[in-house]
């Protein structure tokens, strides 16, 4: 009977496995060993890759900010004359998707940040870049400096609390509610009931 081989593992499926770990369990989780047994290898491979597991945290918190700023500049991409539609686009598709796992990282993150200054600096950075797009999107369309500052920590504001509750159940007009907090967000009037 032929063995398998086993597939090698790269760098990265070790951050992945330390970000599914990180969402599963917390900081406390994200164990070389815990990685190993989830992988189905040796520590040896991890070592292979990573120094230590401060060298693995590191390339953990770089790769999620990466990701997480690379996506908020996708995602409010502006097409001159159309600031206003991508201030909705960005609106809708952070309040309306819901990524449990996902959700889950972010708390994850910002719980390591309260304990170790790199993180903190890290998702500072995140928020920074995730404000300054948002930012850059009312300012196309037109608000002065100051309303766009605050409507973008509004806008956020509204999208991690949406998006860490659960109330579907709370009144059977939810997606009209949603809908008036878009426009009240955006600045535009909201549309007569």
């Amino acid at each position: 009977m032929e063995k398998t081989p086993r597939a090698q593992l790269d760098r990265e499926a070790w951050i992945q496995a330390a970000l599914d770990t990180l969402a599963d369990e917390g900081l406390g989780g994200v164990r070389v060993e815990t990685l190993a047994r989830r992988l189905h290898v040796t520590k040896g491979s991890f070592y292979w890759h990573f120094k230590d597991r401060q060298d693995l945290l590191d390339a953990v918190l770089e790769t999620w900010k990466s990701g997480r700023i690379r996506d908020i500049i996708k995602q409010t991409r502006l097409e001159p004359g159309h600031a206003e539609d991508q201030l909705f686009h960005v609106i809708d598709i952070y309040s309306t998707s819901r990524s449990n796992k996902g959700i889950r990282i972010e708390l994850a993150m910002r719980d390591w940040a309260r304990r170790d200054p790199a993180a903190e600096r890290i998702v500072e950075e995140v928020d920074n870049a995730r404000l300054t797009c948002a930012r850059d999107l009312f300012l196309a369309c037109g608000l002065p400096m100051h309303e766009a500052s605050t409507r973008s920590v509004l806008l956020y504001a509204y999208v991690f609390g949406i998006s860490m509750m659960n109330c579907d159940s709370f009144d059977a007009r939810l997606s009209d509610m949603k809908a008036d907090i878009r426009h009240i967000i955006a600045r535009s009037k909201v549309p007569p009931a």
